[in-house]
């Protein structure tokens, strides 16, 4: 194995990861853009392969995760025209190593199950909870070498930019760096910040504390996502904070796989 691109492709952002045998060298975040053309997305890969000294041949394949199906066709045509090489979408073309028991497994978010997955890998309890906090927050359960389902709930950021779009009189705000308990807010400002933080704070100690009860101890509770950071230091209950954790198994996922990397190859 060469060098893989991994990418998770998401409703707000796109986390692209440069990797290296079992080392990422780099990851990048780039905006979703559905108005994009699949030349756009093959000429900044070229961009980003290019900060590592590597040209589009070095890459022998690209693993993705979706949750925007028009955005994984513009990727698919980029990684075939411009690295030639085969792009392989997790789970349709790359399995993960955990039973769907939703009732629909083909509904459930590539991006859940990748995190769930690379959950497993990392840690031991019998049952996890695994908080993905992106454009929505999403609770994962997991019990011995299973996928039960979860939870998907309104995302922080995106509730916080809802309410400054549709109230005249409720700024945008920022929502790092609290700490401690929640404050009387004096200005709306404050009042927002804390009500949102907070508020989902308890929304996260509430649902897991529910999900618990719901699952065979001992049970973990893993966070993830770009949100999740605000949260750590007020949020009560969690046990593990990995911002890395898609990228961990979209790693886990392509090693474990390389076999198809390697039959996918295009000629």
């Amino acid at each position: 194995m060469r060098h893989l691109l991994l990418l998770d492709i998401g409703n707000s952002n796109i986390k692209i990861g440069v990797l290296r045998e079992e080392e990422i060298l780099g990851t990048y975040s780039l905006p979703t853009r559905l108005d994009s053309t699949a030349d756009a997305w093959g000429l900044r890969v070229v961009q980003i392969l290019g900060l590592h000294g590597l040209y589009p041949g070095d890459v022998s394949g690209w693993v993705a995760c979706s949750v925007v199906p028009p955005m994984s066709e513009l990727v698919r045509a980029a990684g075939e025209r411009f690295c030639s090489c085969p792009v392989l979408f997790v789970p349709e073309d790359m399995p993960v190593p955990l039973e769907n028991l939703y009732a629909r497994p083909h509904e459930v978010g590539a991006d859940r199950l990748v995190a769930a997955s690379a959950a497993r890998t990392l840690f031991s309890s019998r049952s996890l909870i695994v908080v993905d906090f992106g454009t929505a927050t999403t609770f994962d359960c997991i019990q011995d070498t299973a996928y039960l389902g979860g939870l998907i709930c309104p995302g922080l950021y995106s509730s916080a930019a809802a309410l400054a779009s549709k109230t005249a009189k409720l700024p945008t705000i920022g929502l790092d760096g609290l700490q401690g308990g929640p404050r009387i807010g004096q200005s709306t400002a404050e009042s927002l910040r804390n009500g949102m933080v907070f508020g989902f704070a308890s929304m996260v100690e509430g649902l897991c504390a529910r999900l618990k009860d719901c699952l065979q101890p001992p049970v973990e509770v893993v966070v993830t996502g770009g949100p999740a950071k605000t949260l750590v230091d007020v949020c009560t209950g969690i046990d593990h904070y990995q911002p890395d954790l898609l990228m961990r198994g979209l790693v886990k996922t392509s090693l474990e796989n390389a076999h198809l990397l390697r039959k996918g190859v295009l000629v």
